[in-house]
């Protein structure tokens, strides 16, 4: 009977690769070039128009924004821009469960679409409006002498306006919760009876809330700065039709440069508000869905 022997190589030693930590001066060469960007373009021009508007003193700058027409396109600008992100948010919320929801011929073209308000200049919504309801065109004319009703260089032009420019960004914010939401809990309800209207309000609603308030503060804060196509739909009619935006160009070409960076520090302090509201909002989504 024959032994066999078993004869053991010697464990090779294996050498485990030495990590070298990146050179400290990358690091502080990425964050610097970083910071320095951020400070140059966004800082900067942002401290230079504070600066310009408050060099005066706060009386001269309370003075500029209280001036009667500047008053009135910061409140033209605040009501339109309310309007819209009420619409919006509701037609926008709409738009993206209809997307994620339901299946029809041209889905994938509506979905490209809902962005294209982003791709074209804001010019070319104006002009589109105004072909479309300007009071020399046929549908304008008609509402005009039938209902009485003005689209073009009035308020009403500015919400649609509106409405076009902002429609994707609820869309956006919409759409990828819905792509994630967990149906399990919507097919329970509606094995126990619940209606469709039912479901949506308990189950889905509540966790479309935070995403649907962040779209609808991002509407709001970019209306507010809304120029391309405010200003040939909405004729720049002091009183009337003009807001903050156009109201800014005004005094910069009557050479009131101070009556300008006012308005424009109302706006931006605004718009800065609701970006941060925002941010905290995003914030509260991931901790939850941690």
């Amino acid at each position: 009977m024959s032994t066999v022997q078993l004869t053991q190589k010697p464990s090779e030693t294996r050498v485990e690769p030495v990590y070298r930590a990146p050179f400290p001066w990358g690091r502080l060469g990425i964050r610097a070039a970083a910071l320095s960007y951020l400070v140059f373009m966004l800082l900067i021009p942002l401290a230079v128009i504070f600066q310009d508007g408050l060099k005066e003193g706060l009386g001269e700058f309370w003075a500029q924004v209280t001036n009667p027409i500047a008053w009135s396109a910061l409140i033209l600008t605040l009501w339109t821009s309310a309007v819209m992100t009420v619409i919006n948010t509701i037609m926008g919320t709409l738009t993206a469960y209809v997307l994620v929801r339901y299946q029809f011929p041209g889905k994938g073209l509506l979905n490209s679409i809902v962005d294209l308000p982003l791709a074209i200049p804001t010019l070319v919504t104006g002009v589109m409006l105004v072909i479309l309801f300007g009071p020399q065109q046929t549908l304008g004319a008609w509402l005009k002498d039938e209902l009485g009703f003005s689209i073009i260089f009035s308020p009403p032009g500015i919400i649609l306006a509106l409405l076009f420019i902002t429609f994707p960004f609820v869309v956006r914010a919409v759409q990828p919760v819905l792509i994630d939401l967990d149906r399990t809990q919507e097919d329970a309800a509606a094995t126990l009876g619940a209606r469709g209207w039912t479901v949506f309000q308990r189950i889905t609603l509540p966790y479309l809330f935070l995403p649907l308030a962040s779209g609808a503060l991002l509407s709001f804060a970019r209306a507010i700065g809304e120029f391309g196509a405010i200003v040939i739909v909405a004729g720049n009619i002091p009183l009337y039709s003009q807001t903050a935006a156009v109201y800014v160009l005004g005094e910069v070409e009557s050479e009131n440069r101070l009556g300008a960076s006012a308005v424009s520090m109302v706006m931006v302090a605004i718009s800065f508000s609701l970006i941060l509201v925002v941010g905290w909002l995003q914030r509260r989504r991931l901790k939850d869905k941690k």
